[in-house]
């Protein structure tokens, strides 16, 4: 399908969030995808990554993650000072805040004649964490989260009991977990905390390892594994099609 973007601003509880907007040309409307960034929020690779997904017959938003703590347009580079600036942003920011991101960018979808009332998530890195995060809002129907960093630890900011890991049996979504086995920052025993947590809590999972590292969806830099990434996207489009059609 040819796609069309556009920004838009969307007023959340703690400020201005910058949101792409990746939807197809033809009338209609369309179930959508909020896809959640790495840590660098939108740059090139998770532009062509969310028109991917667009498509395919969706509306696909990307917020930009950190936007209380960054001006709008923010763009965070691959190298140490991005990684710097970056991870300090994931470090600051309360998972309570992404739940009232959550929350605003579902209003949104709400209020336009070219989605349906069906929603999913998606997202990288951090990002695989939001979209798992945001999987608690009961709105959400499915979420593809790709090497989500920091779901085992409880460690980012949030009130007691209320990290990812605790609230897990609060999911209600069908969730696809995909993971690289040669991933320094999720190694095993982070994985398989993961894993159990999820089996306890009862979730509807899928559970995807790959001899791959970190960020191999991600098509720039040495770490990217392109057939890795087709066959990624083609479960992630199977997910949504299904939950989401």
């Amino acid at each position: 399908m040819i796609i069309q973007q556009h920004s838009q601003d969307i007023e959340t509880p703690t400020g201005t969030m910058r949101t792409y907007v990746y939807r197809p040309q033809a009338d209609g409307n369309y179930p959508a995808i909020i896809f959640y960034s790495e840590i660098f929020q939108q740059t090139a690779p998770i532009a062509r990554s969310a028109a991917i997904m667009a498509g395919h017959g969706f509306v696909v938003l990307v917020p930009e993650v950190f936007h209380e703590l960054n001006p709008i347009g923010t763009v965070l580079g691959y190298d140490d000072a991005g990684k710097d600036k970056g991870n300090q942003d994931k470090w600051t920011k309360p998972l309570e805040h992404h739940d009232s991101d959550t929350q605003a960018l579902v209003s949104f979808i709400g209020q336009q004649d070219y989605c349906t009332d069906s929603i999913g998530t998606m997202g990288v890195c951090i990002g695989g964490h939001l979209a798992y995060r945001a999987a608690l809002n009961s709105n959400i129907l499915a979420a593809a989260c790709l090497y989500a960093t920091d779901i085992h630890s409880g460690d980012l900011p949030s009130d007691e009991g209320n990290d990812s890991l605790t609230r897990t049996k609060d999911i209600k979504a069908e969730l696809l977990m995909i993971w690289g086995k040669q991933d320094p920052h999720i190694p095993d025993a982070w994985r398989m905390l993961v894993h159990n947590n999820l089996l306890v809590s009862g979730n509807v999972f899928s559970w995807h390892e790959f001899n791959a590292s970190h960020a191999f969806m991600r098509d720039e830099g040495e770490r990217y594994d392109p057939q890795l990434a087709l066959r990624v996207y083609g479960m992630a489009v199977e997910l949504f099609n299904r939950t989401l059609k």
